[in-house]
């Protein structure tokens, strides 16, 4: 008798289990709120962690525009060619199993979202591979472009795998943006920065719009059609997200393609453009990648590529394909899980993933500075 009340007990434990682990997904227009002690969470402490977001607001320019201007200041030639925005204030949800358990700020507002945006485009590349338009990612990228960004033995090294890692060292201009004035050296001058030795393809690691926005035009020819109709029609509508997110070029970098003129978009928001959308959207992303590519049942976006997006590249420990690792490395998180990976854009925009504890932060505004702070607030009331 005893032996079969341990079975019982055994099986209504796993049961729970499993009910507890089991993810929501939000309905398009909705989606359902639950208290944190349904979760086992210290409802103060996660408020506490709340009222820290709040207080440390990105103390940047409200216009960013001039906070673009002010934040590029040093880059030679640096304009911008894109559409800017003023931003709101501090913004964020917390989504556990996939219910909000704690929200603040004005979450259905539209705001630029930076770099955030390269995590978008890294998915982008993602369909591209799962629908078989990228053979192998470590092809040399000039066999899909005929065109001449290519051109010279350096440059046609370049992989797939080093765009998305950020590691290709590419030499050239694109849409009036050089790669070397790009977030240039504090060391040198123009003349330094113009002449510098490259490095081999897949070795160093070195942040660079320029050559982000390469992998976007990349995608353009290869997709041929604009990466926000493939976003919206592979991605966002499937998972519920709002009609109001828009993604955006610079005014000079529309291309003819197949006799149609498309804009090619930007990964961020360095000269303007970039993606423009709401804090429940992001959420809702990053709740696919939480589930590892799957919405409610049905595979958007192939695990496979989600696990090589979130390995650490060669040249950076830290970074994947455009998603930050929470790995022992430059950007480590002190005392927080080293499974944790994030999405990260000027002026405090995060998306912050841990698949341990089917949990999804989104930060809008945020001290950039203080996010580890305020993550590690977060994780002791979990």
């Amino acid at each position: 008798m005893k032996t079969k009340n341990n079975l019982l007990f055994l099986v209504l434990l796993i049961t729970h289990v499993c009910i507890a682990q089991t993810i929501y997904f939000p309905l398009r227009g909705s989606w359902e709120e639950k208290k944190p002690s349904e979760f086992g969470i210290e409802t103060k402490k996660l408020q506490d962690a709340v009222v820290f977001a709040k207080n440390n607001e990105y103390s940047g320019a409200k216009d960013l525009r001039q906070a673009i201007l002010k934040g590029f200041e040093r880059e030679p030639y640096h304009q911008i060619l894109g559409p800017t925005k003023k931003r709101g204030a501090a913004a964020g949800l917390i989504i556990k199993n996939g219910y909000i358990i704690a929200k603040w700020g004005d979450i259905e507002r539209v705001d630029m979202t930076f770099s955030v945006t390269k995590s978008y485009l890294s998915t982008v590349a993602g369909l591209a591979f799962d629908n078989q338009l990228i053979s192998s990612l470590d092809a040399p990228t000039y066999k899909h472009l005929w065109d001449r960004t290519f051109d010279g033995n350096h440059n046609r090294k370049i992989t797939w795998r080093h765009l998305l890692t950020q590691s290709s060292d590419w030499s050239g201009q694109l849409w009036g943006g050089y790669d070397w004035a790009d977030r240039p050296p504090k060391e040198g001058n123009i003349d330094d920065w113009k002449n510098r030795p490259l490095n081999e393809p897949g070795t160093v690691f070195e942040y660079n719009d320029v050559r982000v926005n390469l992998l976007a035009y990349c995608l353009l020819n290869v997709w041929r059609k604009p990466l926000p109709q493939v976003l919206k029609e592979k991605i966002m509508d499937p998972i519920g997200a709002s009609t109001t997110w828009r993604w955006f070029g610079y005014e000079n970098s529309w291309v003819n393609i197949d006799g149609i003129k498309m804009q090619s978009v930007s990964g961020g928001g360095h000269s303007g453009g970039g993606l423009f959308v709401n804090t429940l959207d992001h959420a809702r992303f990053g709740l696919l990648f939480l589930n590892n590519g799957n919405w409610n049942g049905k595979q958007l976006l192939s695990k496979k590529w989600i696990e090589e997006a979130t390995k650490p590249s060669l040249a950076n420990s830290n970074y994947g394909f455009m998603w930050w690792l929470n790995q022992k490395g430059t950007r480590h998180w002190e005392g927080l899980p080293e499974h944790l990976y994030y999405a990260a854009g000027f002026g405090g925009n995060f998306i912050v993933i841990d698949h341990k504890r089917n949990l999804v932060v989104v930060t809008r505004w945020l001290e950039p500075n203080k996010i580890d702070e305020f993550i590690t607030n977060l994780y002791k009331a979990l």
